[in-house]
């Protein structure tokens, strides 16, 4: 059975323990100091790598990530642990962080469906601002694919370094790669050379591709953003290609428009006139979007997926309707070419 599926037929505890508990690991030395240094040098776009580990785990009751606690590092942890037990306490009809699981957890089952589309289960997977992301240490259906991640090269570093004190910790015996390869590529996407460093590293244009942009395209400027989409549609006229991305909406970006730029209302509009084919949009709570994490008909996310997505802001009581989409799109050879004979 696919993770998605064992998902779906299991219950969530909603039952928090008391205290968090952290490994003996997060005490060292010098894991403390190199969070002290992302603390104090790195901005809030590298920062938010830790932010999403510490959802991995603390959600640990569907997400296995054995690395997630020293890439989140102690105050990443704390801190959404204390929004957890607060919602939780007050009976809210959505925990902190369900948004980031279910996040992982679609792109988890994605990853593994594209995957075995491919013949031999083999492929190259690029996980575009791939932040502390783990799943090269923890997807079985990596095996054959070649992975490569793609970031700021301090970050880069900086995990590298926190994955080997994890590996040799007594607490992590048991990690060892999943994927046949990892590759970290130093490049920083919103510059014009980030392609040709991943070419210069091993990828090759010509195989089989799986593209993972999860949490990184809100962030980049519009103009960046639609060049780096329009890379990899690129990629179709070579090789079968698939894409996997989430998407906020205009109204979300007004969460913050010093940190979030890039938005699209209608993904599944845009990409079909970049040379992508079957595209398909899905929404937190979804059938295959849901994986049995929220439960309340209230809440938020069920109240969305219940209206227009032409709204910006919710009929009753006037608040912006803020959707996060989560998009598979796939592209081939023969369909790339007959997008630019239609062009």
């Amino acid at each position: 059975m696919s993770e998605e599926g064992r998902l779906r037929g299991t219950a969530v505890d909603s039952v928090w323990p008391e205290e968090l508990k952290l490994p003996e690991l997060l005490k060292s030395e010098t894991v403390r100091s190199m969070h002290a240094a992302i603390g104090h040098e790195w901005d809030p776009l590298q920062r938010s790598a830790c932010q999403t580990a510490a959802g991995r785990a603390l959600w640990k009751n569907v997400i296995h990530d054995p690395v997630a606690e020293v890439l989140a590092g102690e105050s990443f942890l704390r801190s959404l642990y204390e929004k957890m037990r607060k919602d939780q306490l007050s009976n809210a009809p959505e925990v902190s962080g369900v948004i980031l699981a279910v996040r992982t957890l679609w792109f988890d089952s994605r990853i593994e469906s594209a995957i075995n589309s491919f013949e031999g289960g083999r492929a190259q997977v690029v996980l575009l601002g791939a932040g502390m992301d783990a799943r090269a240490y923890r997807l079985s259906c990596l095996k054959e694919c070649n992975v490569f991640e793609v970031d700021f090269p301090d970050l880069l570093q900086t995990k590298a370094a926190l994955i080997q004190e994890a590996i040799r910790s007594a607490e992590h015996q048991q990690i060892a790669m999943t994927a046949k390869s990892l590759i970290r590529v130093a490049a920083d996407i919103r510059d014009g050379n980030w392609l040709e460093k991943l070419q210069r590293s091993g990828f090759v244009p010509g195989r089989n591709t799986v593209w993972v942009l999860e949490g990184i395209l809100y962030y980049l400027p519009h103009i960046i953003a639609m060049q780096v989409l329009q890379s990899i549609a690129a990629n179709c006229a070579l090789t079968p290609t698939v894409l996997l991305a989430d998407f906020m909406n205009k109204s979300s970006i007004s969460l913050s428009h010093s940190t979030f730029q890039f938005y699209s209302d209608w993904p599944d509009h845009l990409l079909p006139t970049l040379g992508f084919s079957n595209v398909k949009l899905s929404q937190i709570g979804d059938p295959d979007a849901h994986f049995g994490l929220l439960h309340d008909p209230q809440n938020l996310f069920n109240k969305l997926r219940n209206l227009p997505r032409s709204l910006q802001t919710h009929p009753e009581d006037g608040t912006p309707c803020r959707r996060l989409y989560l998009v598979e799109a796939s592209g081939f050879p023969n369909q790339a070419t007959a997008q630019e004979i239609k062009v």
